[in-house]
């Protein structure tokens, strides 16, 4: 039987469910028998977060954490806290959360957030606490950036969420249209879900095998409004789908994903580039982004809606001026071929070609034993953010730049050139 043939249309929206959960356990954790889970989600995510939790103990979870958010409690806070509290983050639970990682627990993220939660909140409050809160989750990020442990993302629905994203829909019909988009992109309706994962990694791999055997020295991208020269890491190497952590288990980071990527160097980025499709950025969208880089960093950017936020954004540190990330995605993707904006950017990353202000990853090198000097001197960018946008459409060009300055198409039109 052909792993992606969908299923009947009578399955279950609880099959459904069990299937993604079974999905973020088996294929993007793949848990390994006696590990902890530290799991993050909101209230709203409590079916999707218990059906996980129970397919982490089938398959062998230790113990499996979780710590719940709470949009009106958020909300409470840009309302009622005083203002000196916006500069204060919960150092223990991170410290805590460090700790569990450092024991060998796994990470799991449920997303959902309501995309406007934050729009009508002051943006210099909410730029405030995002940098508290990105300082004092510095040390347990690192755990993650540098694949120390199995970790991965998964998605769950809410009201306001849907409601964003389908606006002309009634609440109930919006609800179910993005559980429907979420199940397929997710490959929740294929006749075994673990097995057509299994397929999709393996093509993932054989395009980031190839680019990793043409070892390019940089990448230029040509499209409506983009002209950029992303150069690459001194020893980059191209990732995309399953991985192994240091730990030594092999999982899919994000659920879904689309994308092969790699780590630009920090200093090596020119040209302007502009936005395919809005950024949806702590309650804000940010339409029409376009920025020009020199040197590899920001000196120039504009946008229709969201400026301010994307200046805050930008100014958080040095690093958040100049590329952690770069990302080849063709556009006749799933996710991009159905249409949907998202304004998550576990989703709309993976609809197209990307690039990533702030931390680079440090796993994408041949060596994975870099120190923090070898990574500076690689290219490797150190900030607190680590934000996506979408560069690429069915009119981006993409080609590699060789060594000697030879050119070859990697992409032509938003597709790979076999």
């Amino acid at each position: 039987m052909n792993d992606d043939a969908t299923l009947p249309d009578a399955l279950t929206f609880e099959a459904r469910l069990d299937r993604l959960a079974e999905i973020a356990v088996k294929v993007g954790l793949n848990l390994a028998p006696g590990q902890e889970v530290m799991m993050t989600a909101s209230l709203e995510a409590l079916d999707l977060s218990r059906r996980i939790t129970e397919q982490a103990y089938k398959a062998g979870a230790s113990l499996v954490t979780t710590i719940y958010g709470d949009d009106r409690a958020t909300l409470a806070r840009y309302r009622l806290a005083r203002d000196e509290s916006f500069d204060v983050a919960a150092d223990w639970l991170y410290d805590g959360m460090a700790a569990a990682f450092r024991k060998g627990a796994a990470r799991l993220a449920i997303v959902g957030d309501d995309p406007a939660l934050l729009a009508n909140e002051d943006p210099e409050k909410v730029a405030r606490a995002n940098r508290a809160r990105s300082k004092a989750y510095q040390p347990a990020l690192e755990l993650i950036t540098t694949s120390t442990i199995n970790w991965s993302l998964v998605a769950s629905a809410t009201p306001a969420w849907a409601a964003a994203v389908f606006p002309d829909d009634a609440p109930d019909v919006a609800l179910a249209k993005l559980w429907d988009a979420i199940f397929k992109a997710s490959r929740v309706d294929a006749a075994d879900p673990v097995a057509a994962w299994r397929d999709h990694n393996a093509a993932l791999r054989k395009r980031r095998d190839m680019l990793n055997a043409k070892r390019f020295r940089a990448l230029q991208f040509r499209g409506p409004g983009t002209d950029l020269r992303v150069g690459l890491a001194d020893g980059h190497a191209w990732m995309g789908g399953a991985s192994p952590a240091k730990n030594g288990i092999t999982g899919n980071p994000n659920i879904p994903t689309e994308e092969v990527f790699t780590t630009p160097h920090a200093a090596m980025t020119e040209g302007v580039v502009s936005a395919t499709k809005p950024l949806s950025y702590q309650g804000t969208l940010i339409r029409d982004i376009r920025v020009r880089f020199e040197g590899g960093r920001i000196i120039e950017t504009s946008a229709s809606s969201g400026a301010a936020v994307l200046e805050r954004m930008i100014g958080t540190d040095d690093g958040a001026r100049r590329l952690g990330e770069v990302a080849l995605v063709p556009h006749s993707n799933p996710i991009s071929q159905s249409g949907v904006l998202f304004l998550n950017t576990l989703f709309d990353e993976n609809a197209a070609c990307h690039i990533a202000l702030g931390q680079a990853y440090s796993k994408c090198f041949v060596r994975d034993d870099l120190s923090a000097a070898e990574l500076d001197a690689a290219g490797a960018n150190r900030s607190l953010i680590h934000v996506d946008w979408m560069v690429g459409s069915a009119e981006t060009d993409v080609d590699g730049i060789g060594f000697d300055g030879s050119v070859a198409p990697v992409m032509r039109k938003g597709e790979w050139v076999d």
